[in-house]
Formats: structure tokens, C-alpha cells, sequence
């Protein structure tokens, strides 16, 4: 890999992280991929584009805007989603992708040689977020055009209800610090704004988009599923067992609110951002 100063994700994403996401492509895709058609039309990507997906994942975003575009990099710091990645979009046949290992705040991009960079909840655990963002501006070329979406506030929509009622039997976390890397990092939408101003980008926008996400098949599958996710697996990290079996049946209560005919359908909540360099 190519130098990194977020040492604490790279680490993560070649750990447990990574490897749960790798060997669980189709799950999180599931959770997911309700937001693909919003990111892909806000970034309004055409046939001679150059895209850049940043925090590419398993590449599902990457092999999207492939179809639409000349050709899609995508990056990340996981080895494991990396290669899930490769395995996908060679199956595929798709051949005008690739994908790269390396830190987008540090990463050594061409000035300009993209036209667009997206990213589907892959840019909030920058250790600098500022400086990654000026790092990718400085791969766009004048007039190109960023798109993402990241996490909104948890506290209102069903993720958070579902984690709110497994945290009830756990103890208390750490606080952790203001916008440090993490899922919520880039939840206030004034932050984003800030951030990406900072960054130097311009025609900032920040709007709301829902999509439905699927946990699993009913309410023990989906419950399960979610009790393995990193964030959950850090909640219960200082819990004894007893806490923990406690936080697992509670999840798949609460899941059982939310469990359909087709699989278990939680409303996802995030933000749809735009900007120019």
C-alpha cells in the first residue's frame, strides 16, 4: 500500500472490519444499495467521464459508475473489500474499472485526471477531512464535480431506534471526540459545509435522501447480522456475556417491528452532498 497517515482505519479495514464486509458483500450491499440510483444521478456522471469512487468498498458503486462512464478507479484502504472487488468486476466482465489501495487524504492522484469522485458512506472516517477533501479536489479537474452521501443523525430513524434499544443493556461508551473518524463524523450538515469550503470546493449542497435498507431474511437473521457489525461489536466490547445476550435479544425485538414478507426493511437515513472544484 502506498503511504497512509489514517493509521487507526487502515488497521480496522484490514482487520476484522474489512474481512466481516468482504466475506458479507451481498449482505451490505442489501443495507445499502437503496442509495446507489440518488449518489449516481446527483453525480451526473457521462460516457467521457474519469470517476473516482472514494471508500470503494466491495465496488458495487464502482462497477455502477462504470457503465456509465469511461472509466471507474476505485479506492480504499481494505485489502479484503479490495480484492472482493477485484473478483466481482473480473466475473463481471467489466474491464473499464480498477481499483487501487491507498489513503485518499495522502494518495498520490494526477492533478485534474478525474472528472468526477463519488463515494457511498466511504468518506467519513478520514483522519483530516479537510485535507483528504483538498487531496481529491485537487484530482478533479476545474469544474468537476464531488457527490456522496454520508450517515444523518441516528437519533429519529429506525437504525437508531434498533441500536438504541440493544445499548439499553450495555455499558455506556467512551465519549468519543468531536468528528472524530466514525460513521457519524460527517452527520451535521454544517460540518459538511465547512469541511468541504475548507477544502476549497464550492456550490456546496447538502440535502436529505431516505432509502429502504434489508437486514436479512426476519428478525433473528437481521438481528444477528447487525450484532457482528463493528460499531455493534464496539458496543458490546466491555460488556459481559450476559450483557451481550441481553443486547441481542433486544435487537431481534426490535427488528421484529420492521421484519416484512420479503426480509427485515429499516428506512436508511442519509445525506446527498454535491460540490464543484
Amino acid at each position: 500500500m502506498k503511504s497512509i497517515v489514517n493509521t487507526g482505519q487502515a488497521e480496522a479495514w484490514n482487520g476484522y472490519e474489512g474481512e466481516h464486509w468482504a466475506e458479507h458483500q451481498d449482505r451490505y450491499d442489501a443495507v445499502n444499495s437503496g442509495f446507489n440510483e440518488p449518489l449516481l444521478n446527483a453525480a451526473n456522471i457521462a460516457e467521457q467521464d474519469r470517476v473516482l469512487d472514494i471508500g470503494c468498498g466491495n465496488g458495487q458503486t464502482t462497477r455502477l459508475a462504470a457503465t456509465r462512464a469511461a472509466h471507474a478507479v476505485g479506492l480504499d484502504l481494505s485489502a479484503p473489500m479490495l480484492q472482493r472487488a477485484r473478483n466481482t468486476a473480473a466475473r463481471a466482465g467489466i474491464a473499464n474499472v480498477s481499483f487501487e489501495q491507498g489513503d485518499a487524504q495522502v494518495h498520490p492522484f494526477q492533478d485534474g485526471e478525474f472528472d468526477v469522485a463519488i463515494s457511498r458512506f466511504g468518506v467519513m472516517f478520514f483522519a483530516d477531512p479537510v485535507a483528504a477533501f483538498t487531496n481529491i479536489r485537487r484530482a478533479l479537474r476545474p469544474g468537476g464535480r464531488l457527490a456522496f452521501v454520508c450517515l444523518r443523525e441516528r437519533s429519529g430513524n429506525d437504525l437508531g431506534a434498533v441500536l438504541d434499544a440493544a445499548a439499553e443493556h450495555l455499558p455506556a461508551p467512551e465519549p468519543a471526540a468531536p468528528h472524530a473518524p466514525g460513521p457519524m463524523s460527517l452527520a451535521d450538515p454544517q460540518r459538511i459545509r465547512e469541511v468541504l469550503t475548507g477544502a476549497g470546493f464550492s456550490d456546496v449542497n447538502v440535502s436529505p435522501v431516505d432509502a429502504p435498507q434489508t437486514w436479512g431474511r426476519d428478525a433473528a437473521d437481521a438481528a444477528d447480522f447487525l450484532f457482528e457489525w463493528g460499531p455493534v461489536q464496539a458496543m458490546v466490547g466491555n460488556a459481559d456475556p450476559t450483557a451481550a445476550e441481553r443486547a441481542r435479544t433486544a435487537l431481534r425485538a426490535a427488528m421484529r417491528q420492521h421484519q416484512q414478507a420479503n426480509g427485515v426493511r429499516l428506512r436508511g437515513t442519509a445525506w446527498q452532498v454535491t460540490a464543484t472544484r
